[in-house]
């Protein structure tokens, strides 16, 4: 069983060394994943361990709506996005026609949503801009444990980079005046669960994966003005994970995740490169990669890991290339972590902890229960040789990574979240259902 360790809590003036130069790369958390595209912090960072509602929160800032995206932090400022009920009511020319084709377990609303962004100050957490990107009443429902604002922002420190899939894809300066906005038209989800359009953007590239139920597509548009530099049709339903873009001996690869396939496409022209098959339905998990090898898991309805060398080309499917595969244990929702070596992933929302060697696949920890923690939505994420798990009722585990890992401390909040814990420098960001917590030794 896992080692549990008890650690006291030493009384004292304790000195936060927050960087002079906030824009400073390795004080940055600018997607979702982190600097890195595996949930790993910045060499250097160093966030807590321990905190509570009265202890170690810097600053705690009210969020207006709903959503369950992940903030990204760049220089001093934190940028949320949200959804926002309002009490205007569509007349009946208003309300989006249904399309009869897609099979629906959810009912649209009838109110515009504000769909908004938000920056907040780092070191105090005040508002420091806020724009609505748009008016619009959906098309669609959402799951209950879903959001209109579930999409998560990325920064290239020059621009922001906003989806709201459906509801347009927006870019702002950092100061929150918008450079460009297009409209890709309508998502049809997967009984109309939902939508979660990440952005990721490299270079001059800002990419999208648009799989639903019809006419999925990978667009990929000019960072600079928005225009389509290409788009790549997939024959693949709903997937809602966020493409890894990784460069390999000298050409740079879109990883997508899929039902049918994983596929990698060169973002130079969206030519397929190579593609798997192999994963389960509702394809959630995002790709990963190192060391010359994409990670790649889904697990609901089944479980399935494979690992892919980079330089392949060509159908894996049933080749004997692909170095590994694995079918115990995989996550449904959370994104797996990778890490030192290491891949760790809980079992479907469960926590359930299951740890491989990433070059073998050989499992080193298998299905071991985390204590005092429920399901998982969020994405595992490390820092300074610990790993945090934030639960969904806003518990985070903080375990010492490694072959054996071990419990340092149980956290709680009293706020539900969905959204994957954020990493800068000697902070840690949570965004709740209620706030938004900066979290900060003092």
């Amino acid at each position: 069983m896992m080692k549990m360790i008890e650690l006291t809590l030493v009384l004292g003036f304790a000195v936060t060394a927050i960087a002079a130069d906030r824009g400073q790369t390795n004080d940055n958390w600018p997607s979702w994943r982190g600097p890195t595209a595996n949930g790993v912090a910045s060499a250097g960072a160093n966030p807590p361990i321990h905190w509570n509602a009265t202890t170690n929160i810097q600053w705690k800032a009210e969020l207006p709506g709903r959503g369950s995206a992940t903030p990204v932090v760049w220089g001093d400022q934190v940028f949320v996005i949200t959804a926002i009920e309002t009490d205007r009511e569509a007349k009946p020319d208003e309300l989006p026609k249904p399309d009869p084709r897609f099979e629906t377990k959810t009912k649209p609303p009838t109110h515009f949503y504000r769909f908004e962004v938000l920056s907040f100050d780092r070191s105090t957490g005040k508002l420091r801009w806020r724009q609505t990107a748009t008016e619009a009443v959906p098309h669609e429902g959402h799951h209950p444990t879903h959001s209109y604002a579930a999409g998560s922002p990325t920064t290239d420190g020059q621009r922001l980079y906003v989806s709201f899939g459906s509801f347009g894809v927006y870019a702002y300066d950092l100061g929150g005046k918008l450079i460009w906005s297009r409209d890709l038209g309508r998502l049809h989800t997967r009984l109309a669960w939902g939508e979660a359009v990440t952005p990721v953007v490299h270079g001059d590239s800002v990419i999208l994966n648009r799989d639903q139920e019809a006419d999925s597509k990978l667009v990929v548009l000019d960072a600079a003005t928005g225009k389509t530099r290409w788009e790549a049709p997939r024959d693949e339903k709903s997937s809602w994970n966020t493409p890894l873009v990784v460069e390999h001996k000298g050409r740079t690869q879109v990883i997508v995740n899929g039902t049918n396939r994983v596929r990698s496409y060169d973002l130079a022209n969206g030519h397929l490169i190579w593609e798997v098959g192999g994963m389960t339905v509702n394809a959630i998990p995002s790709p990963l990669a190192a060391d010359g090898v994409a990670y790649v898991v889904s697990g609901y309805s089944g479980a399935a890991a494979v690992a892919v060398p980079l330089d392949s080309s060509g159908d894996l499917t049933n080749s004997d290339k692909v170095l590994w595969r694995y079918r115990k244990g995989t996550p449904y929702v959370p994104s797996p972590l990778l890490w030192e070596g290491r891949l760790y992933f809980t079992q479907v929302n469960t926590p359930l902890l299951t740890v491989l060697d990433a070059k073998t696949g050989k499992p080193i920890v298998t299905a071991e229960r985390l204590p005092g923690v429920s399901s998982f939505y969020a994405s595992p994420v490390a820092a300074a040789g610990r790993i945090y798990f934030v639960d969904r009722e806003g518990t985070t585990l903080v375990l010492k990574a490694g072959d054996s890992p071990q419990v340092l401390a149980t956290n709680r909040l009293d706020d539900p979240m969905d959204a994957s814990p954020v990493v800068a420098g000697r902070q840690l960001f949570l965004r709740g259902e209620k706030y938004l917590y900066c979290i900060e030794e003092k």
